[in-house]
């Protein structure tokens, strides 16, 4: 979705990278490995707003996949208290680096939907089989982040009737919406 909106408006495209090392230790529970894969996560999106800070003169818009603070939902859900206490002094470090978007889009969609399009996001990928109840906590933490969000505009958008990374009727209809943003939350 992101990639076929920036074509839409002439944008450059910044794509999570979601390469990390130390995810298989992650999901097979060895002590440290979430710290290790939070932290590799922070730096990669910390370095990936870095280099937005030296974007393409020519460009006039950006689009990215994810919003910086998006890490620290994964964090509280993922760490212990001693090493959350870690992730969040270098967090804060590296946040006054990250300019705020002008807009955010939020696509919401209940957790059996989004277990669903889990299972077959990338047909390239060998199957993957997500854990409903972490699905659901996620689900619950980021409607939660997003329900006192307040730092930029904010555009929610419900997805469970329609395709956005498909469709291009809903692609111009999220386009008209955006064109049509103010302030607050809509």
């Amino acid at each position: 979705l992101a990639e076929r909106l920036a074509a839409h408006v002439d944008a450059t495209t910044v794509l999570e990278e979601t390469d990390n090392p130390f995810l298989g230790d992650f999901y097979a529970d060895r002590p440290g490995a979430g710290l290790q894969a939070q932290l590799f996560f922070l730096l990669n999106r910390h370095r990936q707003q870095e280099a937005l800070r030296q974007a393409d003169l020519f460009s006039q818009a950006t689009v990215c996949d994810y919003l910086f603070e998006k890490d620290r939902i994964y964090a509280y859900l993922n760490l212990d208290d001693n090493e959350l206490f870690i992730y969040q002094r270098l967090y804060e470090l590296l946040a006054r680096d990250v300019a705020l978007p002008d807009l955010v889009v939020y696509l919401q969609a209940p957790s059996e939907i989004l277990i669903k399009r889990l299972r077959v996001r990338d047909p390239e990928q060998e199957p993957y089989s997500p854990n409903p109840a972490y699905v659901q906590k996620l689900n619950e933490a980021y409607q939660h982040f997003f329900f006192h969000y307040t730092a930029t505009p904010l555009l929610v958008v419900e997805t469970s009737q329609f395709d956005l990374a498909g469709s291009d009727e809903a692609l111009d209809d999220l386009l008209r919406q955006i064109r049509g943003m103010g302030r607050g939350t809509r």
